[in-house]
């Protein structure tokens, strides 16, 4: 082999090393799995179009964590959306959000809030951001300024959907909420609590999940006192994903004859998943029976 030849080999080796290609790379391979699974999420959205029944019945995921893209497209299906737009916070940095698959399958418009800075400029980075109508803000979200921040971006009145996960003040959060009025909304809650009980950590503003309480446990609400909440907005509760971690709501004057709503104990539904405690450095998964004895220890505060 010419030596300009083996030259030119060791260089273009040289230029693969660089970390700059190597992202791009990444990026580059992770929009084509995105195309991937977003072509799919529109085959099982026209797969169970006109299909009836429990949420259940029409998880899947494309960008959620666990089903609840497929219940959402199948609520604005069959919801009267006034108005195409969605507020999500806590999504990190939005490649695994309850919006996302909305807003690129839907063409809605939405807002999105993290507390991380760094989450934010990751999103400027995501072609989601240049190719829809998305709108982005750094917030630690509190009671206090929920409504300032929805108000300063824009999302006054009635909107399409609200989804609440900041995996702590969810509860006071939603419930602080008066400046939108959503169609359908998504909100946490902490199955541990059980399917009765109404009740939701004290609050605190600078409460942050593992920071503040030792463990993933004490956190959130129980999904009654989400469901009290929601009542009090006029929002019926219409079931929970399986996985028992989500709770969807429809306004009450928009509710299908059809479709069936629940008290909390009636639309329960128990985590399937695992949560630790860091022991010493060290993960430590506790078996349910220590997992209530912590939770009966913990300080909550009853809601009505």
């Amino acid at each position: 082999m010419p030596e300009s030849l083996r030259t030119l080999r060791r260089r273009l080796r040289a230029l693969d090393d660089l970390p700059q290609l190597r992202e791009l790379g990444r990026l580059r391979e992770l929009g084509r799995l995105d195309q991937v699974l977003e072509s799919l999420g529109r085959i099982e959205t026209r797969q169970l179009e006109g299909l009836r029944g429990p949420l259940e019945r029409h998880e899947f995921r494309v960008s959620s964590h666990a089903g609840e893209d497929g219940i959402i497209q199948f609520l604005v299906a069959n919801v009267r959306i006034t108005r195409r737009a969605f507020v999500e916070f806590g999504v990190e940095d939005y490649r695994e959000a309850n919006t996302r698959f909305l807003l690129l399958q839907n063409h809605w418009s939405g807002l999105v809030m993290d507390a991380d800075p760094a989450n934010i400029e990751k999103i400027y980075s995501d072609p989601v951001y240049w190719n829809t109508d998305l709108q982005t803000r750094a917030a630690f979200v509190t009671r206090e300024n929920v409504n300032d921040l929805l108000a300063d971006a824009g999302m006054t009145g009635e909107i399409g959907l609200l989804s609440v996960d900041v995996d702590g003040n969810d509860y006071w959060i939603f419930d602080a909420i008066d400046v939108i009025t959503p169609a359908v909304a998504v909100v946490e809650y902490n199955h541990r609590f059980g399917p009765t009980r109404s009740v939701t950590i004290p609050y605190d503003p600078r409460f942050v999940r593992r920071r503040t309480d030792s463990s993933w446990l004490v956190c959130g609400a129980s999904l009654a006192a989400i469901v009290s909440a929601a009542a009090r907005k006029g929002m019926s509760f219409v079931g929970c994903n399986s996985f028992g971690n989500n709770a969807f709501f429809v306004r009450n004057e928009l509710v299908p004859d059809w479709m069936v709503t629940y008290t909390a104990a009636e639309g329960f539904a128990a985590g399937m998943f695992k949560e630790s405690l860091i022991v010493a450095g060290r993960d430590v998964v506790l078996s349910p029976e220590e997992e209530q004895h912590m939770i009966a220890a913990a300080s909550l505060v009853e809601v009505p």
